[in-house]
């Protein structure tokens, strides 16, 4: 039995009220965000999605995408579920050859954020475990609910009616069974919402 085509779906849109910039063009340890969280999704995805909103041609322009698709949100300002929508849209549209296979629909998403330097490929490769078209998990870290998540194709149609602001997901997982993946040691779950001590926000 074949395994199943996991497809990764990166959420860099957002405008970074608070960070000051927008996050994908955040340098953090000789990288850019956006840069980091592609690659660590191509060590355990193919395809990989990028979603830009936010000065997304500068983003195109300064980053080093290599190998993922670039979707751009035109509505990123609504908040993170936009983003979510169009990406999960771009892959319901994927050509049926471009799998990494050579054919087949994408079996699963795994979403994860721009903003989490911390994302390993080993949590990512934990989560992947599950991967299936029905599956439907979020990784815990200590207990705590938090990325990535991983949406099975069966559930993409659910998720994107239900999406709204920045809630992404939460509001379909909240009304389904969802397999918690412990991911405790193998990621950092924290999301970079402002400036590190000593570090200038803004471009």
């Amino acid at each position: 039995m074949s395994s199943p085509i996991l497809a990764a779906v990166v959420l860099a849109a957002g405008g970074g009220r608070r960070y000051g910039m927008p996050k994908a063009l955040v340098q953090y340890e000789g990288s850019l965000l956006v840069e980091r969280a592609v690659a660590t999704a191509h060590e355990v995805c193919d395809p990989v999605l990028v979603v830009l909103g936010a000065q997304a041609v500068d983003v195109w322009r300064a980053a080093d995408l290599t190998g993922a698709t670039v979707l751009a949100n035109k509505d990123w300002e609504t908040g993170m579920a936009s983003s979510l929508r169009a990406g999960l849209d771009g892959l319901r549209g994927w050509p049926l050859a471009a799998g990494r296979r050579g054919g087949g629909a994408m079996d699963a998403a795994l979403v994860t954020l721009v903003d989490m330097p911390g994302m390993t490929a080993g949590a990512l490769r934990r989560m992947a475990e599950h991967a299936s078209p029905d599956a439907l998990a979020v990784a815990t870290y200590d207990g705590v609910r938090a990325h990535p998540v991983l949406l099975g194709r069966e559930h993409w149609a659910g998720v994107i009616e239900t999406a709204t602001g920045d809630e992404g997901a939460r509001r379909y997982l909240a009304a389904h069974d969802v397999v918690e993946v412990d991911c405790t040691g193998l990621a950092d779950p924290a999301d970079l919402d402002v400036p590190p001590p000593g570090v200038p926000s803004g471009p």
